[in-house]
């Protein structure tokens, strides 16, 4: 079981400076802070470039399959410097095989908020590390239980406002963690990154041994 103390404080790029030399720089294909504060944490330096891609669903594209395609794209669109490792993800949180990703508004996300109460979901976030044109990637799924939510629960949620940039309309690390009752798997990946998985990704890719 995880201890609600872990998830205290995500450390941000200004925690470690003292960790970071020239030679730990990413490219962080991402504007998520989860991403880039996990990465930060890890001893990383980061240049963050948002990619734009067109993230809309295959005809009969498996969340798997999804995650793990826009992940890609992601990576491809960003230009830079030879040599520069980039990483992308996408993340979606799962429930009988339906993708629910950012919520368009309050009532889609008091809907999907409703669909998960009392059910374990996955969430499942497609990874990518690019060196030049060497990929690495794949997809890591967490199992997350949530406990069964009554309105008031989630009107409280919802007025925090967290909701609104997180898939599956909510997030592990703040206000709704106390719907969580059991997390099977890493849980970084559900702040936002398997960082224990991309970091290996990205050694490899600093010894010239990416997929």
């Amino acid at each position: 079981m995880w201890q609600t103390e872990n998830l205290a404080h995500l450390p941000g790029e200004g925690d470690i400076p003292d960790m970071v030399d020239s030679s730990r720089h990413l490219v962080l294909a991402s504007s998520s802070p989860r991403r880039r504060q996990l990465l930060s944490a890890a001893g990383y330096a980061l240049e963050v470039i948002p990619a734009d891609i067109d993230e809309t669903p295959g005809p009969f594209e498996e969340p798997w399959s999804l995650v793990a395609r826009l992940s890609r794209e992601k990576a491809s669109a960003i230009s830079a410097a030879a040599g520069r490792i980039i990483v992308a993800a996408d993340t979606a949180v799962v429930l009988d095989g339906v993708a629910y990703g950012k919520p368009v508004d309050d009532d889609d996300a008091r809907a999907m908020l409703r669909r998960l109460s009392g059910c374990t979901h996955q969430v499942m976030t497609g990874w990518c590390v690019r060196r030049d044109d060497v990929f690495d990637g794949g997809v890591v799924a967490t199992d997350v239980t949530f406990r069964r939510l009554d309105d008031d629960d989630i009107n409280r949620w919802l007025a925090t406002g967290e909701h609104r940039d997180k898939a599956g309309a909510y997030a592990i690390q703040g206000a709704a963690m106390v719907f969580v009752a059991r997390v099977g798997g890493c849980l970084s990946n559900v702040v936002g990154l398997p960082v224990e998985t991309v970091v290996a990704a990205v050694e490899r890719a600093v010894a010239g041994q990416g997929q």
